[in-house]
């Protein structure tokens, strides 16, 4: 069984570290994944083993809370509570932390004038100079303190509990650190009072300048300030789910003897006939049945152009009906809709992990205990080297600080949200982080050639009559002898002679042979049509057949011959087309240094013609659809890293063997669930945008991982004064705060970077 919880209280990688870890060692749970970003836990377990309440305690004892999310589907009224959870939950948090930030620098400011003033000469009340009144001095500081501390409880109530419960995370370094400096403040002030009361003046004087109260005030401050920071830019990293979920209608107009009403979309069923007004949202899915328009179908597909519809074609839910009003007949509703089944891949790839996220995954379980041992160190090397108390404890101070591990829990989900959000605008769904990070390695890309290269659907393309036959006249004549047929081919052919306005007239005796043709008489004549080898069967010339047929067969065309009464007519050729952007794309991608593959069930000679047209060189083709899954593991066993591109049920082997499988054109449901990468508009380009987008988020969370270990294998060192014997560099534990905020800001600046991403071609 699978499901969700929502956790509450993580703060950093170390905190999804140990809820993972708890939960993992429950009997019965085959995986678990804490996503830091979302704050939420999806997990596979055996509920003959486990229950609810056993993965509720395992979170508890990991120190934070958790709570089961309801599964209820995706319907049009659960994506806008879906859609107020997601945007609401970020807003709470972000008042909270605005009126935290508030309150602390209110009192940090003065805080410091007091502090610092008589060392900028700033002008202070003789009661509160260092000098001239050190007790009133130091206990204004800790009276301007407590407020900052009030706010920030927080940091203290969850880091000691998860210290305690021997899961230490980024606020348990920050309550020792801050902890260790209040306590050290009020340590001064008893040691200030005995100072006074036995007329130890330079005591005073020692302790005075050595408060620490400050401190303490400025890292919870500048703390709180990052965290706003953060989660003010982690909440522009969900923008793109939040803005999907904004596309669904939330009522519909449905006809009804002859009648229209306005209901709410969660009520309409598959079979309902709806109206669409112009300028109006298509509600769910359907086939239009009535009407003509244009679409704007930009959101689902990034198809910035309009696209036409008439009856019999599909519409989506969320498109926009630009021009005419149209009805149609729903087919998919709720969580069956085009745009359900995106949101669901979206939020479930910005939740999953890439596989690079295992380094930051291993450093994160260890790292806290190491930095608190590093701190005590420290704190314990200088005091033995002679350094004073203050000194020493400053750096264990500012390494406790300085470490929280942040940056590097949102390293990986930030990019994953932003990159699977962005590429969700531009068409392009991304099942996992996995799919994403494999796709950027790719080498090898293997195109399926009907529907992926081509447009899929046959168009005649030359007309070639003979005996002074007329093309008007031969067309007439050749379509209306294929009109019964339901071939294709023969459909082609028909639809061409329709798109002309021609007149066709009725046949008798129709009969169609598999394989080879049809024939039927026509104004009282036998006429026959079909391939070279049903007219030689019936006695036509061998030689003028090959003579016509071979240039056209060469050119990756189809010829269609028709005699009469023993004559041939002439011939018609049909041609899967090419799509006008294949070319372009094969040549990006042979320029990115990639090798293009042709991979068909058709026959050689139009897949080398098909080929030759888009640049393609090697071509496998004659292949059986289950042959096309035996190849692809061919060409990995050969070492090659292979992306498969399909958009039939006959390809979803071959995409599930690839290690990056990619659906185009939306396919069908069974080529998409074979896929890790699904391109909604039925164009190649997108392959080549798809890889490059893969390509820029994972070189993204390879930044985010290098910044966030340089930035502590520098930090650390520094805070901890490794260099200042030699040097004379120090950290104090206010720029240490501030650094530690910084570094986690920096982290998701850069994965909104991706927002901005466009391709290259």
């Amino acid at each position: 069984m699978q499901k969700k919880f929502a956790i509450k209280g993580m703060t950093c990688a170390a905190c999804s570290a140990a809820v993972e870890k708890e939960v993992s060692r429950l009997q019965g749970v085959a995986s678990v994944h804490v996503n830091l970003l979302s704050e939420n836990m999806q997990i596979n377990y055996d509920e003959q083993l486990i229950d609810d309440r056993a993965i509720l305690k395992a979170v508890d004892q990991a120190g934070y809370l958790a709570e089961p999310i309801a599964d209820t589907g995706r319907t049009a009224n659960t994506a806008a509570k879906s859609a107020s959870v997601t945007r609401s939950g970020p807003s709470a948090a972000l008042n909270t932390m605005r009126q935290r930030v508030v309150v602390s620098f209110a009192f940090l400011i003065p805080l410091m004038y007091v502090s610092m003033g008589h060392m900028l000469n700033l002008p202070l009340p003789g009661w509160l100079h260092a000098g001239m009144n050190t007790h009133a001095f130091a206990l204004t500081q800790f009276l301007l303190l407590l407020p900052i501390v009030s706010v920030n409880m927080a940091y203290f109530r969850n880091g000691f509990r998860a210290l305690l419960r021997r899961h230490p995370n980024m606020d348990s370094l920050i309550a020792i650190g801050s902890g260790a400096a209040v306590l050290y403040g009020i340590y001064a002030l008893y040691q200030i009072g005995y100072g006074l009361g036995s007329s130890q003046m330079e005591r005073v004087a020692h302790f005075g300048m050595n408060l620490y109260f400050e401190s303490a005030a400025t890292i919870l401050t500048l703390i709180t300030l990052g965290k706003y920071l953060e989660t003010r830019s982690k909440s522009k990293t969900t923008e793109a789910v939040s803005q999907l979920l904004d596309l669904s209608p939330k009522t519909a107009l449905i006809l009804k003897d002859d009648e229209t009403r306005q209901v709410p979309v969660e009520q309409v069923s598959a079979g309902d006939v709806l109206l669409v007004k112009p300028g109006s949202a298509v509600p769910v899915d359907g086939v239009i049945v009535e009407g003509r328009s244009s679409v704007d179908e930009s959101m689902l597909t990034g198809e910035s152009l309009p696209v036409d519809k008439q009856p019999g074609d599909p519409v989506s839910a969320a498109t926009v009906n630009i021009s005419g009003a149209f009805s149609f007949r729903a087919t998919q509703v709720g969580q069956d809709t085009t745009l359900a089944h995106i949101i669901s891949i979206v939020e479930e790839a910005a939740a999953s992990r890439a596989p690079i996220a295992r380094i930051a995954d291993r450093v994160s379980g260890v790292f806290v205990p190491v930095v608190i041992l590093i701190a005590l160190v420290t704190v314990g090397v200088w005091l033995l080297s002679g350094a004073s108390l203050d000194f020493a404890l400053s750096n264990g101070i500012a390494v406790l600080v300085i470490s929280c591990p942040c940056a590097l829990g949102l390293a990986t989900p930030v990019a994953l949200m932003v990159g699977t959000g962005r590429g969700a605008r531009e068409g392009i769904l991304i099942r996992s982080g996995e799919a994403l990070e494999t796709a950027q390695s790719v080498d090898t890309v293997v195109l399926d050639k009907t529907g992926t290269v081509t447009e899929g659907k046959p168009q005649v393309t030359d007309i070639l009559p003979l005996g002074g036959l007329g093309e008007d006249d031969f067309l007439c004549l050749a379509a209306s002898l294929e009109q019964p047929s339901e071939h294709p081919l023969a459909s082609a052919v028909v639809r061409y002679a329709q798109s002309r306005q021609l007149t066709l007239v009725p046949v008798q005796m129709f009969q169609s042979i598999p394989g080879r043709g049809v024939r039927a008489v026509l104004d009282q004549q036998q006429c026959i049509a079909g391939n070279q080898a049903f007219m030689v069967e019936n006695g036509l010339d061998a030689g003028q057949l090959t003579a016509m047929g071979d240039p056209l067969t060469a050119a990756g065309k189809t010829p269609l011959f028709f005699s009469r009464d023993g004559s041939l007519l002439g011939v018609i050729a049909v041609a899967d087309t090419i799509k006008t952007t294949s070319r372009e794309a094969v040549t990006i991608l042979v320029k990115a240094g990639l090798k293009v593959i042709l991979l068909t069930g058709d026959q050689e000679k139009t897949a080398m013609a098909i080929a030759r047209q888009v640049g393609i060189e090697t071509v496998i083709a004659g292949v059986l659809p289950q042959d096309k899954e035996a190849e692809i593991r061919r060409l990995q066993a050969s070492g090659r890293k292979v992306a498969m591109v399909g958009d039939g049920i006959n390809d979803a082997p071959a995409l599930i063997r690839a290690d990056v499988g990619i659906a185009i054109g939306a396919g069908t449901d069974i080529a998409i669930e074979a896929a890790g990468l699904i391109l909604m508009r039925n164009d190649l380009l997108d392959v080549v945008k798809a890889l490059q987008l893969s390509r820029a988020v994972i070189r993204n969370i390879k930044q985010n991982l290098f910044w966030a270990f340089f930035y502590n294998m520098l930090g650390i060192p520094l805070a901890a004064g490794v260099f200042f014997p030699v040097f004379g560099w120090t950290l104090s534990p206010m720029f240490a705060a501030a650094a530690m905020s910084l570094s986690s800001v920096s982290v998701v600046s850069n994965a909104l970077r991706l927002k901005r991403f466009k391709s290259k071609g």
